[in-house]
């Protein structure tokens, strides 16, 4: 397990912002990456509900944090409050990661980046010319929608339960690929011609980990599944597309772990200890 750390007044603290937040694996995560480069810094989670993000963004600059993580539901929002936006977090239109020089904070997106690292490792698909069907419309679906775009897919189909959602997103999109915005109604007419099925929401997260995004029967078996929920490590929509249609599966686990890792080089400017980072979180689950 970890080893505790002694806080000083030298520690420079760092945090996740979200709601929910208690069943977030940063604060194990970034701890022990601190701890194993000796970094002297201590990371936190910190509830922020809806309609305090604003206070939250400006107690950054007045604690003096070097930087935040920002997570469900407020990687869009977020934007309004921050000084300046890295390109790519702009042409995504969400921010996970804020960096705070001087005073200065600035908004990056490490979702993407982070989710294809990850899905090509340990599924070698290659997205040229493929067609992708996305379920979701939040914040996360755009940091991976536009890293999935920039990867070369034909086609990318958003499927959201509030249709027009899906529309909108897709229509934010369009400079970069092809891509439909549709009603989850329409996910059966869809799955047949998707390479790639990503849920970008959370049905299974846990507690609810009986929920699923889709009819798996709908699933072809040369079909890669792919979730970003990574607690629990195996959804049962991961589950049942690789036992019961014989997909090839990805789950969230190596996109969380990247997404970190990428925030922690932007915040300390040292390489990331990435199986260190790894260890823990799987260790976190086996306790």
């Amino acid at each position: 397990m970890l080893t505790s750390h002694k806080l000083d007044s030298h520690t420079i603290l760092y945090g996740v912002f979200g709601d929910p937040i208690r069943h977030s694996k940063s604060p194990i995560m970034l701890n022990r990456a601190f701890e194993v480069t000796g970094v002297n810094a201590a990371y936190g989670a910190f509830h922020i509900v809806p309609g305090t993000l604003k206070d939250a963004v400006a107690g950054i600059r007045a604690l003096q944090f070097r930087g935040v993580n920002v997570t469900v539901p407020h990687k869009v929002e977020v934007m309004e409050y921050l000084d300046a936006i890295d390109e790519g977090a702009r042409m995504i239109g969400a921010v996970n990661t804020i960096v705070n020089d001087n005073g200065k904070l600035t908004g990056y997106n490490t979702d993407g980046i982070g989710y294809i690292r990850s899905l090509k490792e340990e599924t070698g698909i290659d997205l040229r010319g493929r067609k992708v069907l996305m379920i979701g419309a939040g914040g996360a679906a755009r940091g991976v929608g536009y890293a999935i775009a920039k990867e070369g897919a034909a086609h990318i189909y958003i499927a959201n339960r509030t249709k027009e959602k899906a529309q909108e997103l897709a229509a934010s999109m369009s400079e970069f690929s092809s891509v439909s915005g549709h009603g989850l109604d329409e996910v059966a007419a869809l799955a047949g011609e998707a390479a790639l099925i990503v849920n970008n929401t959370s049905l299974g997260m846990h507690p609810n980990v009986d929920d699923v995004p889709m009819d798996v029967s709908l699933i072809r078996p040369d079909t890669v599944v792919s979730d970003l929920i990574y607690n629990p490590l195996l959804t049962r929509f991961l589950r049942e597309a690789r036992d019961q249609r014989g997909a090839a599966i990805h789950s969230g686990l190596g996109m969380f772990i990247y997404q970190g890792a990428y925030a922690f080089e932007y915040w300390t400017g040292q390489p990331a200890p990435i199986e260190a980072m790894r260890a823990v979180v799987l260790e976190s689950f086996e306790g």
